[in-house]
């Protein structure tokens, strides 16, 4: 019959890789947890904002329309947030672009410039767009203005997330 002793120095190299492991397993769960994270999330990218405009008062000249996207969340806080659309209707249709030019972020404004008195501008370096969000060719703009996801419901315009631009 074999004798299945344990000499002290087995049970010391056990005893140390037995709490490495534990330690080192204590230090990367975090890791892991962080880095899988996001997959595991619930995606609330759907949800729309009503906005304080009937849908029948738009007309076809974009008017500014602020809204707040209730309880946004970072890392840290959780916040209200508030937002802007330059919204307008072509036909039966609504459409809301953001404002945020795609030079450098500036926010671009309706008949900006007295130049050019239908289309977005954006006073940081005199970019242009044209009404559908295009980019005027030779100002700075790299790309159209995004636009907002839009449904109506009993007359209200809501605005959901942005998307890039559908109308050019």
């Amino acid at each position: 019959m074999m004798s299945s002793k344990v000499s002290r120095r087995q049970f010391l190299s056990y005893t140390l890789m037995g709490t490495g492991g534990f330690m080192a397993s204590a230090m990367l769960m975090p890791m892991v947890r962080f880095a899988i994270d996001p997959v595991l999330q619930t995606s609330d990218g759907g949800d729309f904002v009503s906005t304080q405009y009937k849908a029948d008062d738009l007309t076809e000249t974009p008017v500014r329309v602020d809204f707040t996207v209730k309880d946004v969340e970072d890392a840290w806080y959780k916040f209200d947030a508030a937002n802007t659309a330059w919204v307008y209707k072509e036909g039966d249709k609504i459409i809301a672009l953001s404002p945020v030019c795609k030079h450098l972020g500036c926010t671009v404004n309706w008949a900006g410039d007295d130049k050019h008195p239908d289309k977005f501008f954006c006073p940081c370096h005199a970019g242009r767009y044209m009404k559908n969000g295009n980019n005027v060719k030779g100002t700075p703009p790299t790309g159209p203005l995004d636009e907002f996801e839009v449904k109506v419901e009993d007359g209200i315009v809501y605005l959901g997330k942005t998307v890039p631009n559908t109308l050019v």
